[in-house]
């Protein structure tokens, strides 16, 4: 089964090198270089800082947002070409085939994660940007695994990637909407308390992706090597329960 695994993931690895997803990764660390550019000329204090804040952000978001897009691309391309019926029509468990594409979009995200990486010496110390930058692979891995999970339950481009989209941005800001509902005070107590338990559910099941690559990290040098654990279970946790659902969503469809 593990040679399997490793041949499903080498090849999905392959489609991604034929698609030229990594001249697209360059593209965008190169713009993110312009952008730096364009900023250091424009600020007048703190330019440093200033760079390096939006450039983190342009290139988190860009990471995000070409690896939630290949994900689900590819696996309806697969899907209209026939080649999961022809994988899975093989002597072949769906188990291997599920965790070969996990580990495969797992290998590309390695890709983005260390180019932008590199790209955030130019603004920070090594140390923190080696920690933005596994924070950066831990994020792409929950994305990706989660983009797996929606292509593979709506079999649709727009809704498998609107959701994967709406679930990043959902658990990238949840804390503030929670900070905000439990701070407001007026006169409907009763009506900002229901909002307050709806996002304080949404925080204790989606994963804290705003405790993931900050950009204070880059611009106040405070990250630290102990928050590195947190955010590896976190990504653990999520990985083994998008993985789960995936793979029961898999086996009780007729293929």
């Amino acid at each position: 089964m593990l040679k399997q695994i490793r041949s499903i993931a080498y090849y999905t690895l392959l489609e991604a090198l034929r698609n030229r997803l990594v001249w697209l990764i360059v593209a965008v660390a190169l713009a993110g270089l312009g952008l730096g550019g364009f900023l250091d000329s424009l600020a007048i204090t703190e330019s440093r800082q200033v760079q390096a804040a939006l450039v983190a952000a342009f290139a988190r978001l860009g990471a995000v947002f070409m690896l939630a897009t290949f994900v689900v691309t590819s696996m309806a391309r697969e899907f209209n070409d026939k080649g999961q019926e022809l994988l899975l029509a093989l002597a072949l468990p769906r188990a291997a085939y599920l965790l070969g594409k996990l580990l495969g979009y797992a290998a590309i995200a390695l890709v983005p994660a260390t180019l932008f990486g590199l790209l955030m010496l130019l603004y920070a110390p090594p140390l923190q940007a080696a920690l933005w930058t596994v924070s950066l692979l831990c994020e792409l891995w929950i994305v990706a695994g989660f983009g797996l999970l929606c292509i593979l339950t709506f079999k649709n481009v727009m809704a498998a990637l609107g959701a994967a989209l709406a679930f990043y941005l959902g658990a990238r800001s949840v804390a503030a909407f929670q900070l905000m509902a439990h701070g407001q005070t007026g006169e409907h107590g009763a009506s900002q308390r229901v909002i307050g338990a709806v996002f304080d559910a949404l925080g204790a099941i989606l994963p804290r992706l705003d405790q993931f690559t900050r950009t204070e990290w880059l611009v106040y040098h405070s990250g630290a090597v102990a928050e590195l654990p947190a955010i590896v279970a976190q990504t653990a946790i999520c990985m083994a329960l998008i993985g789960a659902v995936a793979l029961f969503d898999l086996y009780r469809k007729n293929i």
